[in-house]
């Protein structure tokens, strides 16, 4: 494990650290209730009603002006506290898997984010900051946070932070990369026949696909490293005496930066367009919910929170692997400096998205990681608080800062 320098120190933290450390024992066991509640009972995507109730109903309760309903979306939540003119936007996640639950570990990464919202709101007035949380539906599929992206929802935020929960060891923040991702469907559109006779006049839209998946299939070959091509007939036919009218592919691509995808999609889709060209049918395609882009790790963040990790207790270490997973939470970090660090469920060697993961995200590793996730956000938000007010950026402009930490 490497060995992260401590928290400078200054001033205007000392106190403030302390405070929020010491908030532990006001919020830490009605936040570890919300996780279970949370995992007890999954909700998908934008139908996450219960959960948003609970994270409104548990920051009101603190004083926070809290409500559901936010930027557009029936299970999005906007909770504030404090008056000051830096506002930190803590983000909480809630969605569950289709057929298993909290396979990703929505519940921590909801009640971590409410426990660091509780920890800054003690230490609001005395930063001088506005604490925002933001309960952002729909992350595995439907990219809740695009969406309120797009509405405003950090046009008033100086930093955003998160966490989420995973197996293994704790990692350098800056070395945790996601995969940008677009989701898009194709339509193929022919002329019905009879498929128990000649049927000169019938255009098959189904060959169309089919033809589209098999130069899908050749093309993979020819994509770079690291780009990931998926998809799947999601309509395509009623009977079998009926020649199909209509057929949509669902299909999906997925590489290490949004220009990657987006170069990746025009070939694939060309590959779409033969299929039409070749049977005669025409086509169409739009995108099925709105592309993630890759996760920008913010590196004054992100040494940040791995000096406030050490403090409790933690020993992260770099990581030098492929980039992993997808998260709307990439489209927020390419507009606002922003961190997405995962945190060790320690002891836990399951993969998330299966059944064994959604047993690993209740319990007391589990617990620890929520607890330990709330106070590294809210001891991170109040160290680059400190910063802000030095008149320094967040841009990485110290070079020796920065080499101090690698160890150069």
């Amino acid at each position: 494990m490497t060995t992260v320098p401590p928290p400078p120190t200054h001033p205007l933290t000392a106190g403030a650290r302390d405070a929020v450390i010491a908030s532990r024992a006001d919020w830490e066991s009605a936040v570890l209730a919300l996780s279970a509640e949370i995992h007890q009972h999954p909700e998908l995507a934008f139908a996450e009603h219960r959960a948003a109730a609970l994270v409104t109903g548990a920051l009101r309760d603190a004083g926070f002006a809290a409500r559901t309903g936010a930027f557009g979306l029936d299970t999005a939540v906007e909770a504030t506290f404090g008056e000051g003119d830096i506002t930190v936007a803590i983000c909480a996640e809630y969605d569950a898997l289709p057929g298993l639950g909290h396979a990703c570990g929505h519940n921590i990464i909801a009640a971590a984010g409410v426990g660091a919202a509780l920890a800054l709101s003690r230490v609001a007035d005395d930063l001088g900051i506005r604490v925002k949380l933001l309960g952002t539906p729909a992350e595995e599929h439907g990219g809740g946070k695009i969406l309120m992206l797009e509405a405003g929802a950090w046009d008033d935020v100086d930093f955003s932070l998160m966490v989420h929960g995973g197996p293994g060891d704790d990692l350098h923040c800056a070395d945790v990369r996601t995969q940008a991702v677009a989701r898009f469907d194709v339509s193929f559109h022919g002329r019905p026949g009879h498929a128990g006779a000649p049927s000169p006049a019938g255009v098959n839209a189904a060959n169309a696909a089919t033809i589209g998946l098999v130069a899908l299939g050749l093309l993979r070959q020819h994509l770079p490293d690291g780009v990931r091509a998926n998809a799947f007939i999601a309509e395509g036919g009623e009977a079998t005496n009926i020649i199909p009218s209509s057929t949509r592919v669902r299909a999906e691509v997925r590489a290490d930066t949004l220009e990657a995808v987006q170069t990746a999609q025009r070939r694939i889709l060309a590959c779409f367009e033969g299929g039409a060209t070749a049977t005669g049918c025409s086509w169409s395609w739009e995108h099925a919910e709105p592309t993630y882009a890759e996760v920008v790790q913010n590196p004054v963040l992100a040494r940040a929170w791995d000096r406030n990790l050490a403090t409790l207790g933690r020993s992260s270490r770099p990581h030098a692997g492929s980039p992993g997973g997808s998260t709307d939470m990439g489209n927020v970090s390419q507009i606002v400096p922003s961190i997405h660090p995962l945190i060790a469920i320690e002891g836990c060697s399951s993969a998330p998205h299966t059944r064994e993961f959604t047993d690993d995200a209740i319990g007391a590793a589990a617990d620890a990681a929520v607890v330990d996730g709330a106070l590294a956000m809210a001891l991170t938000a109040v160290d680059v608080v400190a910063r802000l007010r030095d008149g320094r950026t967040l841009v990485d402009t110290d070079t020796d800062e920065a080499e101090r930490y690698h160890g150069r």
